[in-house]
C-alpha cells in the first residue's frame, strides 16, 4: 500500500482541513501502536482499551498520521490527524477504496471447519500463475479483512480472503465489502452454535458470503451437505460443487493416508495424483475446493499438484512437532469444535506407533446450551484400544470426562481446570515416553499453546 494522505482523507471523508499534510506518504495501516511499521496510518479502535490513548505512542513508533473520532474530544494539533465519524468505518471505507484501485480478482472463503487450510491451498495454487495476497493468521473479521486488503502490494492480481463469523449479518457485511469473484463454503458444522442455535441457522449465516458475489461470479460449496444444496438453489450465479459423490462437479478418487500426508486423485484430473502434506482424510475436501478454483482460473493439474507439495500453511493447524522427550506431537491448538475434534481424532488414532497415543483436549467454546451434549458426544470418537490416555482441560470437558468413565479408569483419564495447566504439564512430562504420540487440541481461549510450548 502506498497512498498520499490527501487521497486517504478523501476516501475516509475526513472532516478537518488536511491540506497541509496531503503529500505525506502512507505505506501501511495499524491498530496496535506497539507493532507498526514506519510510515503507518494509526487507526485508534475502541474496545477493551481505547486506541486514542495510544496515539502519541504510535507516532513514537513510526506512525506518520492517525485517524481520530470526531466526538472523542479535541484532536492532537501537532501531528497529522484525519478526523472521522468512526475510525473502524473509516478503515473499512479506505480498504474498499484501495480494493477498487488495485482491482484484483477476489476469492472469499468461509466454513465451520477448513476455511484457513482452504485459504492457504487456494493461495498456493493460484500463486503458480498470479501475484497473490492472502489473509494472514486469523485476520478474518471486520477489522482483519480491511487490514488484509490494505496489505496488498500494487501488483496483486488475486486476493484470497478468509471470512469468519460469530453472528448473523457479519458475512453479509464482509461479502458486500469485498464483492468476491468466487465465494467458497467449506462445510457446515457446530462452530458458534451458541449464537445461532441450529445448524440450519449456521447455514443461513454462511450463505451470506454470496450476498456480495459478483453477477458473473462463482459459488463453490460442499455438494454433499444438504443444508447447502438446498440454499444454493437461491443463488443465481454459476455454481460448482465438491465432495465425495459422483454427482459433485469435483469429487475425490483413490484416497490414501499416512501420518504426514494424504494422496488422492480428482475426478476432473484422474491421471494426476495430488499429495497434500497434511494428516487427515478431511483435508481432501479442502483440497477439492482449492482445485475447483484452480480449474476456474485454468491452473494446470500438474501446477496444482506441485503447489500442494510446498503449501504455506498457517501455524497450529494439525501440525507435527517434536517433543523434548522424543515424542511426536500433533498440534492443533488454534481452534476446536465437535466436527473438527472427531475428524482429527479419527486420523490420529490410526497413526502407527510402538508407544502410546495420548490426547489432550481443551474446552470447545461457543456451543451455548448444547455444550454439555456436544462435549459428551466426543466419547464415541475415543477408543481406549487406540488411545491409551486422555487429558481433559476446562469446565466444559467435565461432560466428556463423565461420558468416558465406563471406558477409562482413573489412571488413564484426567480432568484439569483451566488454571491447572502446570499440573497437566507435569503429568504429561512424567507419563510421556520417546515413542509416544500426543494430540493437543482445544479452542484458542483455553490456551493449550502453553502446554505445547512446555512439551517442546
Amino acid at each position: 500500500m502506498k497512498m498520499q494522505l490527501g487521497e486517504i482523507a478523501s476516501a475516509v471523508s475526513a472532516q478537518n482541513d488536511t491540506s497541509a499534510w496531503n503529500e505525506i506518504e502512507v505505506s501501511s495501516v495499524a491498530f496496535d501502536s506497539r507493532h507498526l511499521a514506519s510510515g503507518a496510518l494509526f487507526v485508534p479502535l475502541e474496545g477493551e482499551r481505547d486506541g486514542h490513548e495510544y496515539v502519541s505512542n504510535a507516532f513514537k513508533n513510526g506512525a506518520v498520521a492517525t485517524l481520530w473520532k470526531a466526538d472523542h474530544g479535541k484532536a492532537p494539533a501537532d501531528v497529522p490527524v484525519l478526523v472521522v465519524d468512526d475510525p473502524l468505518t473509516a478503515l473499512q471505507a479506505l480498504s474498499q477504496h484501495y480494493l477498487l484501485k488495485i482491482n484484483p480478482k477476489v476469492v472469499a472463503v468461509t466454513g465451520s471447519n477448513g476455511k484457513t487450510t482452504t485459504k492457504d491451498m487456494v493461495a498456493s495454487i493460484l500463486s503458480a500463475q498470479f501475484n497473490v495476497t492472502k489473509t494472514l493468521d486469523n485476520f478474518n473479521n471486520e477489522i482483519g479483512v480491511p487490514v488484509t486488503i490494505l496489505s496488498m502490494e500494487p501488483n496483486t492480481e488475486v486476493l484470497v480472503i478468509e471470512m469468519g463469523m460469530d453472528r448473523p449479518g457479519q458475512l453479509d457485511f464482509l461479502s458486500r465489502l469485498v464483492e468476491p469473484d468466487v465465494a467458497i463454503i467449506t462445510m457446515i458444522g457446530e462452530a458458534h452454535i451458541e449464537f445461532f442455535g441450529t445448524r440450519d441457522k449456521i447455514a443461513d449465516a454462511k450463505m451470506e458470503i454470496t450476498h456480495g458475489l459478483k453477477a458473473d461470479g462463482t459459488f463453490i460449496y460442499d455438494g454433499d451437505e444438504p443444508l447447502l444444496a438446498e440454499r444454493a438453489k437461491q443463488v443465481s450465479q454459476r455454481k460448482q460443487t465438491f465432495g465425495r459423490r459422483k454427482t459433485d462437479d469435483m469429487y475425490a478418487l483413490d484416497v490414501k493416508e499416512t501420518d504426514t500426508q494424504t494422496t488422492f486423485t480428482a475426478s476432473e484430473w484422474p491421471d494426476q495424483e495430488m499429495t497434500v502434506p497434511m494428516i487427515g482424510d478431511y483435508n481432501v475436501n479442502n483440497a477439492l475446493a482449492a482445485l475447483s478454483v484452480a480449474q476456474l482460473y485454468r491452473i494446470s493439474p500438474q501446477a496444482s499438484a506441485e503447489a500442494f507439495t510446498h503449501l504455506d500453511l498457517t501455524e497450529n493447524r494439525a501440525e507435527w512437532v517434536d517433543g523434548s522427550a522424543g515424542e511426536r506431537i500433533l498440534s492443533d491448538v488454534y481452534n476446536s469444535n465437535p466436527t473438527a475434534v472427531k475428524e482429527v481424532m479419527a486420523a490420529f488414532s490410526q497413526v502407527d506407533t510402538v508407544g502410546k497415543r495420548r490426547v489432550v483436549l481443551g474446552d470447545m467454546l461457543e456451543l451455548g446450551d448444547q455444550s454439555a451434549r456436544l462435549h459428551a458426544s466426543l466419547a464415541s470418537a475415543i477408543d481406549p484400544q487406540l488411545v491409551q490416555d486422555v487429558y481433559l482441560v476446562g469446565p466444559e470437558m467435565k461432560a466428556l470426562y463423565d461420558a468416558l468413565q465406563d471406558k477409562y479408569d482413573a489412571a488413564h483419564l484426567h480432568l484439569y481446570g483451566t488454571d491447572e495447566q502446570s499440573n497437566l504439564i507435569s503429568q504429561l512430562k512424567g507419563d510421556t515416553g520417546p515413542s509416544d504420540l500426543v494430540l493437543i487440541k482445544g479452542s484458542h481461549g483455553i490456551h493449550l499453546e502453553n502446554v505445547l510450548a512446555a512439551l517442546q
